[in-house]
Order: structure tokens, then C-alpha cells, then sequence
């Protein structure tokens, strides 16, 4: 047995009754034993942390991630959704050795620990996927991860994206065979069309026909951009998700990006399918497509959760600065009262969970779920003083207060040093391929 005991915090459960409590938060062998009080160890093998002076809660959990992207930080800026993905994001991708995308996801991986993500829904691009899951199996994350799936004839997507139909269906397949539930099932597979206007419906359907024979899930972008919204219809012959439906891909094991600019039908297509809406805040209000109306989704019983997106988008992997954005951009039109922060961080956590199928395992500190728990410190003068650790985690503390980081029983940053993951080569890495990328670029 393999014993991990935060010592001493204050502790965040988001459990039903968003209990708060004092002490310890215990784990064996990567599962939670106890949530509060005082933790003796039941044997030699144990590591303790302290957690004094700390919030203790679950770890974050993104729904909406594009680890490949990392190297493209800064490279797309003032642009809306079309032009960002035409002229700057899918040549980058296009470009993409195996190597380039190994140091793209390693970086994103540091970023996500470091700011306290310990899950995440990732889009990858079209080719090397292996690569991304290779980094979060090293890195300690945990990561349902699918390759993006472009079978659409269209002259927009460079050469080093197009794939025929089958093609992006069997490498699919293989990835989920290859993937789906290794590292103790800490990685997942999840199919990934792309969105609408880069895939044939063939695909669509079967990627919905494959995702549910294996059990993994799906996820695509949907309604963010009123362009793609307007070109969707008119190839289409229907609105974004109305299209969705039809070829099959809304229910609880599909998960849609963004979902910013929705008609009641939509809305209600999305409450009667139990579909998982993931918003992303900044990548909305960066590329000007707007933001979804994510209270009056809420009230219609819609299941949300945050990601980041991509850091050409956004531009960072931070859950702390989506959590203070999504319980902020809603307040003037709706009022004070919209978005608390107890409900930010139940999305941001119980969420992002529930999106990936894993609520019964993670997002709240619970005892027999996974041990994926992270430790923030609150002494900072922007912390003090602490009267509601709601407040304070949504709307003071930054994803630098992160100080210890576990995943699955796991120590992965203890005291802010990352255990898992070569910092320095790291960064070093990501440079010199971002660098050489673009020089070729």
C-alpha cells in the first residue's frame, strides 16, 4: 500500500451539501479513506504533506482542451474564429511533426499541473495522437484524449489534414483499442470529429456508432462563431446542433464546445439529451464570437462545465483565471447574483467530471472516488483574509498559490516543484520546436 495525507488544510469537498471541514485528506493505493479530521497511517509506506495555511479541494477538471496548440501561444491573436483556424491554426497543425506535437503537449502538461488541472477533455490534430497520450501517461495528468477527424473535400484544410473517411475512422479505432482505458484507465479515448464543416455526416454517424460500441466518448465544437454558424446552415440545410442531433451526436457521453450562440430549439435539444455544454470563456471573448448564456442554461437543467481551449486562443491552459471569468461575465446582464462561486467551482470541477463520465471517481473529495486533490495556499496578501474559501479559491487566488498537486495517489508538485516532468528540458524544448516550426511555416 501506498499511503498520501494532506496534513492540515482547510478542506473544499463540493460534495451535495458543499461541506467544508478541517484536517486531513487521506488516500490508499490512489483512493480516497478519509476527508477531515485526524489520519493516522496504516502502514510504513506513507508520505505526508503539508497542507497548513491551504485550501484543500478537488482537482481542476477541463472539459475543453487542445494540448497540440501549445506552441502556437501568441501567434493568432486579433482574430475571429475562420481566420484564426484558416490562416494560423490548421497551417500550424498541418506542420506538426510527432516531435513538434511531444513538445507541444509536455508543455501544456506542465502548465495544467502546475495551475492545478488535474483532468482534461483534449482535442488533438490529425495525425501523432500516440504522442499526446505518451505525454500524459509520463506527466501523471489525467486525460481522456482523441485525434481531431477531417474527412471533408474542402480546399481551406491544408494538405497535411485531410484525411479520406476511413482513414480518419481507422486510425480512430486503433487509438481507442491502443489507449482506452490504460494507466490504471487514468487515460481515455474520446472520438473527435472535428466540427460540422470538417466532416462528412458518414463520419459523424460512425464515429457516434464506434464511440458507443467502446465506450468512449464524444466531443466537438458546435455554435461558437455566428460565421460558422451561418456556413453550417447553408451546407447543411439546418442550424449547428440541430445537425448534431440528426446524425446522432447529442446524449450524456457528448460533450460540445462552446455552444455560444443557441435558438430554443437547441436549448432544449441539449436539456432533453442530458448533453454536456463546455464553456470556455476566454477563447469566446478572445476571437469575439460572444459567450454562451450560461445561467439561463443552467436554470434549463443544461449540464455545464469550463475548459480552456487552446493557447492560441485563450492564452493559457489556467482554470483559476476560466473559473473567475465565467462567475464575472454573466453578472451585468443577469445580475450580482448570477454564477456564485460555490457553483463556478462545482462546475470547474463536479463539472468537468461528469463531462468525461467520471463523476462517480473524481471531482469532489469523497471517500472510495480517486485521490486527485490539490492543495492551494491562501497566506498571500491577496487571499487575507479568508471569510468564504468559495471566494476565495473564484475570485482571489491564482493558479500560482497551487502548491502540491496529486492524481490518482500520486505526488506529482509538491511545495510547487513539478516531480513528474523535466521543468527546465521542458520549456527548453518548447522553443526551439515552436521556433523552427514557424521558421518553416
Amino acid at each position: 500500500m501506498s499511503e498520501v495525507i494532506l496534513r492540515g488544510g482547510t478542506i473544499i469537498t463540493v460534495d451535495d451539501d458543499f461541506s467544508i471541514t478541517t484536517g486531513d485528506v487521506a488516500s490508499i493505493d490512489g483512493i480516497l479513506v478519509q476527508v477531515g479530521g485526524a489520519y493516522t497511517p496504516q502502514t510504513s509506506d506513507y508520505s505526508i504533506i503539508d497542507a497548513e495555511g491551504c485550501l484543500v479541494m478537488p482537482g481542476l477538471v477541463q472539459s475543453h482542451i487542445h494540448m497540440c496548440q501549445t506552441l502556437a501561444r501568441g501567434r493568432a491573436d486579433n482574430m475571429e474564429l475562420l481566420d484564426w483556424l484558416h490562416k494560423v491554426v490548421w497551417p500550424y497543425e498541418g506542420a506538426l511533426t510527432r516531435e513538434d506535437l511531444a513538445a507541444s503537449a509536455n508543455l501544456a502538461c506542465l502548465e495544467l499541473l502546475q495551475s492545478g488541472t488535474t483532468s482534461i477533455l483534449d482535442m488533438g490534430t490529425v495525425h501523432h495522437t500516440d504522442a499526446l497520450f505518451e505525454a500524459a501517461q509520463a506527466s501523471g495528468l489525467r486525460a481522456t484524449i482523441g485525434k481531431a477527424m477531417m474527412d471533408e473535400d474542402d480546399p481551406a484544410i491544408p494538405p497535411g489534414l485531410q484525411e479520406s473517411t476511413k482513414e480518419s475512422l481507422d486510425e480512430s479505432q486503433r487509438l481507442c483499442k491502443e489507449w482506452h482505458g490504460r494507466s490504471g484507465d487514468r487515460l481515455r479515448y474520446g472520438y473527435a470529429p472535428r466540427f460540422a464543416l470538417s466532416c462528412t455526416d458518414d463520419l459523424m454517424q460512425e464515429s457516434v456508432r464506434l464511440a458507443r460500441q467502446s465506450g468512449a466518448r464524444l466531443h466537438t465544437h458546435t455554435s461558437e462563431n455566428r460565421s460558422e454558424i451561418a456556413e453550417v446552415k447553408r451546407r447543411k440545410g439546418m442550424d449547428n446542433l440541430s445537425f448534431l442531433h440528426k446524425m446522432g451526436f447529442t446524449g450524456d457521453d457528448v460533450c460540445l464546445a462552446h455552444c455560444v450562440w443557441l435558438n430554443d430549439t437547441e436549448r432544449k435539444i441539449l436539456a432533453d439529451t442530458g448533453t454536456h455544454v463546455l464553456h470556455c470563456p476566454s477563447s469566446n471573448m478572445k476571437l469575439a464570437s460572444g459567450y454562451a448564456e450560461i445561467p439561463e442554461l443552467l436554470d434549463a437543467g443544461i449540464k455545464v462545465s469550463l475548459g480552456a481551449d487552446g493557447a492560441p486562443c485563450n492564452n493559457t491552459l489556467d482554470g483559476f483565471v476560466e473559473m473567475r471569468l465565467a462567475a464575472l461575465l454573466h453578472k451585468p446582464r443577469v445580475g450580482p447574483k448570477a454564477m456564485p462561486a460555490s457553483q463556478v467551482l462545482k462546475l470547474a470541477t463536479r463539472g468537468g467530471a461528469a463531462a468525461l463520465g467520471l463523476e462517480d471517481k473524481i471531482g469532489s473529495l469523497e471517500v472510495g472516488k480517486r485521490a486527485d486533490v490539490i492543495a492551494v495556499d491562501i497566506t498571500g496578501a491577496h487571499c487575507v483574509p479568508m471569510s468564504n474559501p468559495y471566494s476565495t479559491i473564484v475570485y482571489s487566488a491564482q493558479s500560482s498559490d497551487v502548491t502540491h498537486v496529486v492524481v490518482d495517489g500520486k505526488i506529482l508538485i509538491r511545495d510547487k516543484e513539478i516531480l513528474s516532468i523535466d521543468k527546465a528540458r521542458t520549456l527548453k524544448d518548447a522553443q526551439s520546436h515552436a521556433d523552427k516550426l514557424f521558421a518553416r511555416l
